[in-house]
């Protein structure tokens, strides 16, 4: 994906309807609180979308129900273009799966805009864990059924579920101890209270330059520039796996094709402004820029891909 890169513009111009959009200011949910990754993301495209839209893009910090409560209003919105949302594998692919009552339908119910960027995930481990690469882990686990714990963010975030796949590919066992959020759990595999974590690259970094944890792999399919030397999973020996964060813009269904293509490409060019390049780069997110068409596959995939193992690991949020 990242090779199609933020310069997948939409070719050609615009028609003279979509020109005049927008005429008032853009309000774009993002479905979690304020500081996190996701938000970083909207506010930094967010404020360089506005300047070529001509008006304000306002973000509205709308959490709850793990991103459900922002989705869910953005689904029901008009689909005009006024009302956006900052989506993520959270809202697209994992909580259709797990939460008790689905209030909206991840494909149906959105029309994609652009996935404009990834953030990987990392295994790492306290210095104390016998292992230092994939197989290593694997065999330590394997010769120590049940012994061993893994930390999370909490139950059905992508961090539990990175944890329930490497499970599940590399045929291992491990408890799953779950957070009340990414910082408290990293806190306490940092003190050796639980030996592994699978967590976001950024949060982790600090921790692995210091010698403070060992980074076994990153998720995604290919090395991260920003820490080159660390391999990643599926190139340690576990073939397929491949886990990220994403952050892409949705509108509700039925949108205008003019005004999804105005926002396409206002989003796309946002990507390629050195200032957000550079900042992205420092939370070592990957920027992608799609086509609509690109992101509404993607979420196709996605959602296939984790809702078995989401309802397979028997998360359940309310």
């Amino acid at each position: 994906m990242a090779g199609a890169g933020a310069s997948a513009l939409v070719a050609g111009s615009l028609p003279a309807r979509a020109q005049n959009f927008p005429t008032r200011p853009i309000m774009l949910v993002v479905p979690f609180a304020a500081g996190g990754s996701t938000d970083i993301v909207a506010r930094l495209v967010g404020a360089k979308m506005a300047e070529s839209l001509g008006q304000q893009v306002v973000i509205e910090n709308r959490a709850g129900a793990g991103g459900n409560v922002g989705s869910t209003a953005v689904a029901r919105a008009a689909p005009d273009g006024y009302t956006i949302l900052m989506g993520t594998i959270s809202t697209h692919a994992l909580n259709p799966a797990i939460l008790k009552v689905v209030t909206f339908d991840p494909v149906k119910d959105f029309t994609p805009i652009s996935l404009l960027a990834v953030v990987p995930n990392v295994m790492v481990v306290h210095p104390s864990f016998p292992a230092k690469t994939v197989q290593e882990v694997i065999r330590v686990l394997k010769d120590n059924p049940g012994k061993y714990s893994y930390a999370s963010s909490g139950v059905g975030t992508p961090l539990h579920l990175s944890g329930e796949l490497f499970k599940s590919l590399g045929g291992v066992s491990m408890n799953h101890v779950p957070y009340r959020g990414a910082g408290p759990a990293l806190n306490d595999v940092v003190a050796g209270a639980v030996p592994i974590m699978f967590d976001n690259l950024p949060s982790s970094a600090q921790f692995i330059r210091s010698g403070q944890l060992r980074a076994i792999g990153v998720t995604t399919k290919e090395r991260v520039p920003s820490f080159p030397e660390i391999p990643t999973i599926a190139e340690g020996g576990l073939a397929g796996y491949e886990t990220y964060t994403w952050n892409a813009l949705f509108g509700p269904a039925n949108m205008p094709r003019a005004v999804v293509e105005r926002l396409n490409t206002e989003a796309n060019k946002a990507l390629t402004d050195p200032n957000v390049k550079q900042r992205l780069n420092d939370v070592s997110a990957v920027i992608v820029g799609s086509t609509p068409e690109a992101l509404g596959e993607h979420v196709k995939v996605e959602f296939a891909k984790w809702g078995p193992i989401a309802k397979a690991s028997g998360a359940a949020l309310e």
